[in-house]
């Protein structure tokens, strides 16, 4: 090889640390002029870097006598040049039919697969395939017409996974012009010459024109641009993964279903993901499209299918009434809530309530009301939960100061208590009184003003006198209920987790 050019593709390989002494290659050959010149280039290069090469040719019975030519010349190829080569025989066009593809999607899988197998075969580290600069600035264009945003202008990557690409640093046409110098014959499909696939026509048809009628290097400033656009992106990313320890935080099991969470089982994967709105708003609009895409797909397990609307519809529920929902795609739903918006399973979402009433319905407690033994200790099924009541007189009651510090112990007026006290979740017209001069509020206005979230409401526990509420445990007891100056006998309760 000249050595301009392979001085310029092995300080390529350098720069991306692409090879390192001892490693294992496989090459993926289909005979054509960029994996010939990658095959030739590896061949001078891996006795100086210290690695083996292995040769998978992949026929994919799609062109009939010219695929059994083009296996035929990789195999005398690798003879010559004394490298090990893994035939495959694929049928590509039933394999698309079946799995409704694309001949060029189910081509790559197929391709693909068959470079994984012979790594585990051979115990290779790395695949090398021969994209350059030309399939480069396709792949770019091909991602902006299809609307694939920032992280599709990066096109391909030198270094992916186990992938390597060491031509990148090469056009088309220098590949070309060095197998013609070093007369090195090579294998030519007559499909790349078609324009029925669509990156063939932005082969024949829009890169040429730009480079005749606009500039003849747009191949070299596209690439240029692929690369300013990978480092903003590795940038966002490491400013997304900030954002997301800071503000996303998964939904506890607790809250989609609060059986598993009294039975002490755990989820291997959260019920949701919450964004957390505060923090959230003080974020640059990209990087909270691009924290809501990493919910979405961390959620779905994918990231195929989701879209800039998809992110859009997710920001919009930020300045929306709470409860209001937009579907997602892979089944899920965003719901603003009010410490945000979270990402949910539809599924969970929607069979939310029906699995709390049937577990309500199982441990007894959905209208259950049980009455309090005054004085006495009662349990309520089902919470682990058990409520002490006592009576003493004023002299006998603990300080207001150190009430204040007890939220889950309260003193009330038993003096004004007409009929039973009992414990139970809410009901339909149950009030609280707010204030000393008697004003009411129904304990759903009460909620939504305390901003308790809707899915939690049935799940707390209110100790009342028929319809009117005494004591919300832990949040607030009724104005109606407190110790006055007439006060003589004072109810004291406790609530004891057991």
């Amino acid at each position: 090889m000249m050595d301009k050019k392979r001085k310029k593709v092995e300080q390529y390989i350098e720069q991306y640390q692409m090879i390192g002494r001892g490693d294992r290659i496989v090459t993926g050959v289909s005979g054509g002029a960029d994996s010939v010149c990658l095959l030739f280039v590896l061949c001078e290069l891996r006795k100086k870097l210290g690695f083996e090469v292995i040769v998978c040719h992949v026929n994919h019975q799609l062109r009939a006598e010219a695929a059994e030519q083009d296996e035929a010349y990789v195999k005398e190829l690798c003879r010559k040049l004394d490298v090990p080569c893994r035939i495959f025989h694929e049928n590509v066009e039933l394999i698309a039919k079946n799995g409704k593809k694309s001949l060029e999607e189910a081509g790559r899988i197929v391709r693909s697969n068959a470079f994984e197998t012979v790594c585990r075969e051979s115990g290779a580290n790395k695949i090398a395939t021969a994209h350059h600069k030309n399939d480069n600035a396709e792949t770019v264009l091909l991602n902006l017409a299809r609307g694939s945003g920032l992280q599709g202008m990066c096109g391909i990557r030198p270094v992916y996974g186990n992938r390597i690409r060491p031509l990148l640093c090469l056009t088309r046409k220098e590949i070309e012009e060095w197998l013609e110098e070093e007369q090195i014959s090579y294998c030519t499909d007559e499909t790349n010459e078609e324009d029925e696939y669509t990156r063939n026509r932005i082969r024949h048809k829009i890169l040429p024109v730009m480079e005749q009628e606009i500039n003849r290097q747009t191949v070299e400033h596209i690439n240029r641009l692929s690369l300013q656009a990978e480092e903003i992106w590795e940038y966002l990313n490491l400013q997304t993964d900030a954002a997301w320890r800071q503000m996303v935080h998964p939904v506890d099991v607790s809250e989609e279903n609060p059986e598993e969470k009294q039975q002490g089982k755990k989820e291997e994967k959260p019920a949701g993901l919450r964004i957390e709105e505060e923090e959230y708003a003080e974020l640059p609009g990209i990087l909270q499209s691009l924290l809501i895409r990493r919910c979405i797909c961390e959620m779905a397990e994918a990231q195929k299918d989701i879209e800039a609307v998809h992110m859009e519809a997710v920001r919009g529920l930020f300045g929306r009434q709470v409860g209001k929902s937009r579907d997602l795609p892979y089944q899920l739903r965003a719901v603003r809530t009010y410490a945000g918006v979270e990402i949910r399973r539809r599924s969970e979402d929607r069979d939310q309530k029906k699995n709390q009433k049937k577990a309500q319905e199982e441990e007894g407690t959905g209208q259950q009301s049980v009455e309090l033994k005054i004085p006495g200790e009662t349990y309520f099924p089902g919470t682990g939960q058990k409520v002490c009541c006592e009576i003493c007189g004023r002299e006998e009651a603990v300080s207001g100061k150190e009430l204040s510090q007890k939220s889950y112990t309260k003193c009330f007026d038993y003096d004004i208590i007409k009929s039973g006290l009992c414990i139970r979740y809410r009901r339909p017209g149950d009030e609280l009184v707010i204030d000393s001069r008697g004003k009411r509020q129904k304990l759903k206005s009460y909620f939504i003003n305390e901003k308790v979230p809707k899915e939690k409401r049935d799940r707390i526990l209110l100790i009342a006198e028929e319809e009117q509420i005494v004591w919300i445990p832990g949040m607030r007891m009724s104005a109606a209920y407190q110790i006055g100056d007439q006060t003589t006998k004072i109810l004291k309760i406790k609530i004891v987790e057991e």
